[in-house]
């Protein structure tokens, strides 16, 4: 079988090391909630968005946060971006069921972007 069960010791650390990153590096938030996305102005983010501090992802930024109303990481969203033609993980704290499907349909607006949702087991 391929891949990870959510339970198993290498999810586990993988869920630690998540933890750890983000204890580690203060969250900015430059997008907030309802905000306008700066290229795309017909599009709003609807929960709080932003990146940690002091971390590198693809596109040379910070890595990307999306926050709820909660302090815990439970989720991240694995992303494809066909015009970029990169791809990234989004990772989410806090996150209550609405406010997750709510990343995952902003993640899935275009036939360029798509976005998985992982879950904290």
């Amino acid at each position: 079988m391929l891949g990870i069960s959510p339970q198993s010791a290498q999810a586990s650390h993988f869920w630690a090391a998540l933890d750890k990153l983000a204890a580690s590096c203060q969250i900015i938030i430059d997008r907030p909630k309802n905000s306008r996305h700066p290229k795309y102005p017909e599009i709003t983010y609807p929960i709080d968005y932003g990146y940690l501090q002091g971390t590198t992802a693809m596109d040379g930024g910070g890595i990307d946060i999306w926050k709820g109303s909660g302090n815990q990481i439970d989720a991240i969203i694995c992303t494809i971006d066909l015009t970029k033609k990169d791809s990234e993980i989004k990772i989410l704290i806090g996150c209550n069921e609405e406010e997750k499907q709510q990343v995952l349909a902003f993640h899935n607006n275009s036939e360029a972007m798509k976005g998985m949702l992982v879950r904290r087991a």
